[in-house]
């Protein structure tokens, strides 16, 4: 049985990317002083960036049922006899639950994963669900096996404006104009379901190395079973200058040296709520490699 893997941009990956690997990606829309966009069609994340510093009203959006359906028909119409689509965590959109009940409709032939995730330990479940489908598990064995490791994952991530924050009403104006008096970057974690307050800390480069303590703090305890080829060290951020994400690579990868950590852009869906020069650093424990 041919099973083709779809995701969306959340992942981390582009359309582009994900066709180099096989692998099917639904672009998110995202909404510029009421214009609809698509991540990697219409609009990039500099142009989103852009947007920010010019101060435009944007916010993001779940995908039409129309695009989600659209790409599933085609998917199955190239000749797959299913397909298994992996969406963000059912924690933080509505996205995942809509695209169940769609689903519905497709004589078990869509399988819909809900394994808790965004950005890279998304993506490492998308590359994980790949890697079994090429080694003939069914849609429904690699649905199974990605749900039953979903919590197998951490993230970490601040942001250098409260802003997006405020104006989604995570924190109140009040408490807002007060962290940015005195410079207080929050450290936020995503430990399977919503986005939750970690740490509070002064200025961005002791939050960076907050997130990296945080990381080091879950390999020594939550993981320290785990094999290290089993484990993959993700960076992500929305900056606006690349040798600022170079940076944060570099910082990373040195207090990991035994990891080979990568970077990937936030998507433009989730940079709509965390800003620019947003910082992230993930683990995910992966399928066992041949």
């Amino acid at each position: 049985m041919k099973t083709a893997i779809v995701t969306d941009t959340n992942s981390g990956l582009t359309v582009e990317k994900g066709r180099e690997q096989g692998i099917y990606v639904l672009p998110m829309p995202v909404i510029v002083e009421e214009q609809n966009y698509l991540e990697g069609v219409n609009i990039t994340n500099q142009q989103l960036y852009q947007a920010m510093v010019d101060d435009r009203e944007l916010s993001s959006s779940q995908p039409s049922p129309g695009d989600v359906t659209d790409l599933w028909d085609r998917v199955l119409n190239d000749g797959y006899e299913e397909l298994v689509y992996i969406p963000m965590s059912s924690g933080l959109s509505g996205s995942c639950y809509n695209a169940m009940q769609l689903a519905s409709e497709y004589d078990s032939r869509v399988w819909v994963v809900d394994n808790h995730r965004i950005s890279v330990t998304l993506m490492e479940s998308v590359l994980d669900g790949k890697y079994l489908a090429d080694r003939g598990l069914t849609a429904s064995e690699i649905k199974k096996r990605l749900e039953a490791n979903a919590y197998q994952a951490s993230i970490y991530v601040t942001v250098n404006s409260l802003k997006y924050l405020k104006k989604s009403g995570r924190i109140t104006p009040s408490a807002a104009a007060i962290a940015n008096v005195l410079n207080i970057k929050p450290v936020l974690t995503i430990q399977g379901e919503k986005l939750d307050s970690y740490a509070k800390v002064r200025g961005t480069r002791q939050s960076e190395k907050k997130m990296i303590e945080a990381l080091k703090a879950d390999l020594s305890a939550r993981f320290s079973d785990i094999p290290s080829k089993r484990l993959r060290i993700g960076t992500a951020g929305t900056f606006e200058k690349e040798e600022e994400a170079s940076r944060w690579l570099d910082m990373v990868q040195a207090a990991f040296p035994e990891s080979s950590v990568y970077y990937l852009p936030l998507s433009c869906s989730i940079a709509c709520h965390v800003g620019i020069n947003a910082a992230g650093i993930g683990v995910s424990v992966i399928e066992e490699r041949d």
